[in-house]
């Protein structure tokens, strides 16, 4: 049986389960995991803090006995047996489902299909659903497993005309209070979090998470500089050194105008987040510095508009980059 309507909608909902591990999975991708049963969910899992255990284990812990259901998750259950843990392809074939429902295969070349392969050996129907939700809640793993960088978010709060602050450098608050609670919870979704060497000099801001019951996951502090960074940053000297630097997969970026501008230019942003006050500055600040662009070609098909949403009084646009990969 082919995947349908139905199946999409079990993963999108896994997807959003998967939401609940982020970052705190890490170094493992956050995981949603769903068993059901004739149209009733029995089970549930995510990744647990630290990785493990993974989500199609609590999700059949969750359900006990999962004869003859079909699980959903958004990624291919692992292969390989590591010191933390049993395969989750061997596990998920014990637990005696009839189907399995995967959103995303695991470009990781120890499980990469053989995952999949080992669920139909031990006869379960298994079958790969290519399903856009799950690619974007793993967006970050996929990012660092292919490229071996962080999935790059670029956070901009700007006025109708584009300014991120007036021309005497003042901007708190250009944006309402529900604006500024969703980039809290943004940031609550991301290994580090980076400005520039002129924002942490100006602002010296915390960059933490002040949401309630939410503050354990504030990420880790980047900053763009050449020079030392303060106790508790990481110093970045450049847009490209977030290749190979360490293992965080999700990356945000707030700025300011140069920062934003350097990470455009290197071409490493995958993300826009786009909040608009309903406000004219005029002479303000511009939100990104000279990108070095000789034509207006160079800037079109660029990015693809995915979400549009009202905060309060503010409008948030959320684009994507558009890749041939």
């Amino acid at each position: 049986m082919g995947a349908d309507a139905a199946d999409l909608r079990w993963l999108e909902a896994a997807a959003r389960l998967a939401a609940r591990g982020m970052p705190l999975s890490h170094p493992n991708p956050a995981v949603g995991a769903i068993v059901v049963r004739d149209g009733r969910v029995i089970g549930r899992g995510w990744t647990q803090p630290g990785g493990r255990p993974h989500a199609e284990a609590m999700a059949l812990a969750s359900a006990g006995d999962a004869s003859g259901a079909t699980l959903y998750v958004t990624l291919e259950p692992c292969a390989h047996v590591s010191p933390r843990g049993p395969a989750c392809a061997d596990l998920v074939a014990a637990a005696g489902l009839a189907r399995v429902v995967v959103g995303q295969g695991d470009p990781d070349p120890r499980t990469a299909g053989q995952g999949l392969a080992r669920l139909r050996a031990a006869g379960v129907a298994a079958e790969l659903v290519a399903a856009p939700a799950c690619a974007d809640s793993l967006a970050g793993y996929l990012t660092r497993t292919r490229l071996g960088r962080p999935a790059v978010t670029l956070k901009l709060a700007l006025s109708l005309d584009g300014a991120l602050a007036l021309g005497s450098g003042e901007s708190q608050w250009l944006t309402g209070p529900v604006a500024r609670a969703h980039t809290h919870a943004q940031r609550a979704r991301a290994d580090a979090i980076l400005v520039g060497g002129g924002t942490l000099r100006a602002d010296r801001p915390r960059l933490d998470v002040r949401l309630p019951g939410l503050a354990e996951r504030s990420p880790a502090r980047w900053v763009l500089t050449r020079g030392t960074a303060p106790d508790g940053w990481t110093a970045v000297p450049e847009p490209t050194a977030i290749l190979g630097l360490g293992t965080a997969q999700n990356l945000f970026v707030e700025g300011g105008a140069q920062t934003a501008a350097a990470f455009l230019a290197a071409d490493l942003v995958d993300r826009l987040l786009i909040y608009r006050a309903p406000i004219v500055i005029g002479g303000g600040r511009p939100g990104v510095a000279d990108l070095g662009l000789t034509s207006l070609a160079a800037a079109h098909g660029r990015w693809r508009e995915v979400d549009r949403r009202t905060l309060g009084s503010d409008r948030l646009e959320v684009y994507e980059r558009t890749r041939n990969t």
